[in-house]
């Protein structure tokens, strides 16, 4: 078998084959197709463009349907199927221009055909293509070149030279005026020009996205330096004045000669909580100096990475927290249910945050009170109550805006979970919440108790 560069003959034709099979493909899944592909109204002319072809359509029809009964000698019947599809093809381009396309050429092609024999002397008919198909025909490429891939248009644009040249080319006729040079001529005309303005448009919309995308990187940009500067301000004045606290609390031990075992346990609570402090303003300046506003704790999509600067607290850390408490002169009793499963980070940071504010109301709020902390583990989340009894001392007047119990609503919230804050009756303060285990918005467990209904506290 001979051999071209080392390639039988054979395998050069499977190849070829091969070639032929995909572009046929290709064209198959470009012409055959019925989707539908809508021309948008005009920005200032709105639904114009749209009156227009369906008035030529009309046009077409009637024009078409003479033509081809006084020059091309067809009975009334064929005329008027022949003229109005090539009609109705003009307006169905205005929604699915491939298969407008596809009625058009039949529809020439047939009068072509019907018309062929018919042809007489004297009579000047405009063969293949007839004066209404020819205009019929340019509005529905044009159409199509405007709404589909620029391959798309050249496809159709080939396959219609094509039967030209196979209609007048090849099989002819006698006694007509020539119309197939003149027809691909204007039909390229038409391809051109809306493959042109299908560009420009693409174009257009490019730049716009484009405007936008800029748009929102000068906001988050304008973010990063504002959440910077607040990292700033926190930096230079919250944790100089938290370092001062820290170490006058570690001096006044000095200062006084044979502290009492009462006054070196507060100072050194002091210290410690001061120190404390620090770390989680440390930890607050790692999130607002983020690089990404849609993930300042790091988490990433599946909650795997760790907050910036160091890990966050986590449920484990609940044990140190309530011993904190503890020192600090409340009354905490902690009860946990069920086995603790993985979850994610997210979700114990968040449970963490809200021990801690319910504790710390509590400190604030209830001198004196009781308060019991229960966790409850499901196996579609994490079940949190913090309850404290009626405070034993007046609560002294504190300053700040309140914000503890807005920010535990915006953690449960954003995880698909919930809080509920109340009052009970025994004229104490109870704080209800549920995360689901994957942060993922779902209902919460049937055994969960639903949250209890009450004035909230201010």
């Amino acid at each position: 078998m001979p051999r071209v560069g080392g390639v039988t003959e054979t395998g050069i034709q499977h190849v070829l084959a091969g070639r032929v099979r995909q572009g046929l493909r290709v064209l198959r899944g470009d012409l055959c197709t019925v989707r539908p592909d809508p021309l948008p109204p005009s920005v200032w002319l709105r639904w114009l463009p749209h009156g227009v072809v369906c008035l030529i359509a009309l046009g077409v029809a009637l024009g078409g349907m003479a033509e081809l009964q006084d020059s091309g000698h067809l009975e009334s019947g064929p005329a008027f199927a022949v003229a109005g599809a090539q009609g109705c093809a003009a307006v169905l381009a205005l929604r699915r221009p491939v298969p407008a396309w596809w009625l058009s050429t039949v529809a020439s092609v047939v009068g072509a055909v019907a018309v062929h024999g018919r042809l007489e002397p004297g009579h000047a008919f405009t063969w293949p293509w007839s004066v209404g198909g020819i205009v019929a025909h340019l509005l529905v490429l044009l159409l199509l070149a405007l709404r589909v891939h620029t391959r798309v248009s050249a496809e159709a644009l080939v396959v219609t030279a094509l039967l030209t040249y196979l209609l007048q080319g090849v099989w002819g006729a006698a006694h007509y005026q020539p119309t197939g040079v003149i027809a691909v001529c204007l039909y390229v005309i038409a391809v051109v020009l809306g493959i042109a303005l299908r560009g420009r448009r693409e174009a257009r919309a490019e730049l716009g996205r484009q405007t936008t995308i800029t748009a929102e990187e000068r906001a988050r940009r304008t973010l990063l330096e504002e959440r910077n500067r607040i990292a700033r301000e926190l930096h230079d004045v919250v944790a100089h004045h938290m370092s001062v606290i820290s170490i006058q609390a570690q001096v006044a031990l000095h200062l006084v000669e044979n502290p009492s075992p009462e006054l070196r346990e507060n100072l050194d609570g002091i210290r410690s909580n001061a120190l404390e402090a620090l770390t989680e303003l440390r930890r607050v300046l790692g999130v607002l100096r983020s690089q990404d506003p849609e993930d300042p704790y790091g988490l990433g999509e599946t909650g795997a990475q760790s907050a910036p600067d160091s890990p966050q607290p986590t449920l484990a850390r609940l044990g140190a927290l309530i011993e904190n408490t503890r020192a600090a002169g409340l009354d905490v009793v902690t009860s946990i249910e069920g086995n603790t499963p993985a979850y994610a980070p997210g979700v114990e940071l968040s449970a963490y945050r809200i021990v801690q504010e319910g504790l710390s109301n509590a400190l604030r709020h209830a001198p004196g009170s009781t308060v019991r902390v229960e966790i409850h583990h499901f196996p579609g989340g994490l079940s949190i109550e913090v309850v404290n009894s009626r405070p034993l001392r007046p609560v002294p007047p504190l300053p700040g805006a309140g914000h503890g119990l807005l920010g535990m609503r915006e953690r449960a919230t954003m995880l698909g979970g919930h809080v509920s804050a109340t009052r009970t009756p025994q004229g104490g303060f109870a704080v209800t919440a549920f995360l689901p285990r994957d942060g993922a918005p779902q209902g919460a467990p049937a055994d969960v108790a639903p949250p209890l209904t009450g004035k909230e506290s201010p």
